[in-house]
């Protein structure tokens, strides 16, 4: 018996020290990036070499040359640039290539939940760490469950802010208004005729776990020459009563926005963000940049669109499209609209949107505004400014390589050959 009892005392005691082994803080892990070059957004410079030392998940250090602690894993990265992880403002990680409208009748949600997880991890490995999903298109609050799995470590993925399904009007943008009525086909987005019922959807969304709320304000789109017309959904009134809602719930609404007089309701009633902005009035625009509310223009979209068409009108169509956008785009930065940058993902293959930055660069942004218009205007639009966005001490250490320098070649974006996420590596070429 005796035995037996010093037995259970050693047991107890082995026990002991393995709880506290395993409760006792573990020391954080340390990694030295080094590269040829660092870009420093804020300034629109390279600082030549380039060093980050980078603390568990945060950036400790950032510049030319930082502490060489002990113990720390080096990761030499050549002659590549390093640069904050990439944002895309405007994905859609529930669509994918070919028919929109069907993909939501004939795919159930698991489905479509599996291929969200894909394209997740597609645009990670593409070099973007942070994005906003405008919008599940009938998969409702499945985002969310994608956006908590990445954020317990269980599938590779982006930081993610979502929205749930967009909100719509009876009859509207994505209200299944090309199919057969008699079959009652669902809409992809949730109905709100009025604004007591935005105020419950909304409250519905945010309960399902959303962190922001989009709504469909303008749609169906026509273009005649260098004039678009497209109906607004709902008045200022109606988005006041939704902004405030969101506000008193510490969120935002963006709104899909393609032009007048929707915008202007939109902007009016102090929305984040108008998304598509083709056509915008100097009214509309004065407060965009008086507000610094951001134009999120979706180039990519729309040259995928012109570029796959089935049918040689409908390429036409969306051609014409682009050039007004880009026409009007020229107008925007001159106004001193503030931008964010998003590529409208999903309808194209995931992963291939860092050509939203070409596009972008090729109608009249500058290379180095595109970049900050990415990387700190899309932070603060995300609701992650100073965390991610800059390579500096405390921010998330989101961290990419290129393999030339983003000012001058803004397609070296295309070919991201490292990607680190919340301090871990998620790829390295060689």
């Amino acid at each position: 018996m005796a035995r037996l009892t010093r037995l259970s005392f050693v047991l107890l005691l082995m026990l002991s020290c393995s709880a506290f082994a395993q409760s006792a803080p573990q020391a954080e892990k340390l990694i030295l990036l080094r590269a040829a070059h660092l870009l420093d957004v804020e300034h629109g410079t390279l600082v030549s070499p380039g060093e980050i030392l980078v603390r568990g998940n945060r950036i400790a250090e950032a510049g030319s040359s930082v502490s060489h602690p002990a113990g720390a894993a080096l990761l030499d990265l050549g002659s590549v640039t390093l640069m904050p992880g990439l944002i895309d403002a405007h994905i859609h990680l529930f669509l994918h290539p070919g028919a929109e409208d069907l993909q939501t009748v004939v795919e159930s949600v698991p489905e479509r939940t599996i291929l969200a997880e894909l394209a997740a991890r597609d645009d990670l490995l593409a070099g973007f760490t942070a994005e906003r999903d405008m919008g599940t298109e009938g998969a409702g609050s499945a985002d969310s469950a994608v956006r908590n799995a990445i954020n317990r470590g269980l599938i590779p993925g982006p930081r993610l802010r979502v929205s749930g399904n967009a909100i719509d009007i009876l009859g509207g943008h994505e209200d299944a208004i090309h199919f057969n009525p008699a079959e009652h086909i669902s809409s992809n987005a949730n109905y709100a005729n009025s604004a007591d019922e935005l105020v419950a959807v909304i409250r519905q969304q945010l309960k399902e776990g959303a962190d922001f709320i989009k709504i469909y304000q303008t749609g169906h789109d026509r273009a005649a020459g260098d004039k678009l017309s497209t109906p607004y959904q709902y008045t200022r009134q109606q988005l006041e009563a939704a902004v405030a809602e969101t506000a008193r719930a510490g969120t935002r609404v963006a709104v899909h926005a393609t032009g007048e007089p929707g915008a202007l309701f939109a902007v009016q009633a102090g929305v984040a963000s108008i998304d598509h902005a083709y056509q915008l009035s100097p009214e509309t625009m004065r407060l965009m940049r008086d507000r610094q509310i951001y134009a999120v223009p979706t180039f990519a979209i729309t040259e995928y669109f012109a570029e796959h068409a089935e049918m040689k009108a409908l390429a036409e169509r969306e051609h014409a499209l682009q050039a007004l956008h880009a026409a009007e785009f020229k107008k925007q930065l001159a106004a001193g609209v503030p931008m964010a940058v998003g590529s409208d993902v999903g309808p194209f293959p995931h992963g291939s949107q860092a050509r939203e930055f070409e596009l972008m660069v090729q109608y009249g942004m500058p290379a180095a505004d595109v970049l900050r218009a990415d990387l700190i205007n899309g932070a603060r639009l995300l609701g992650w400014e100073g965390e991610i966005g800059q390579l500096k001490p405390g921010f998330f250490a989101d961290i990419i390589a290129v393999p030339a320098n983003p000012l001058e070649n803004i397609s070296t974006l295309t070919h991201v050959s490292f990607v680190m996420k919340d301090g871990v590596v998620y790829k390295q070429q060689q």
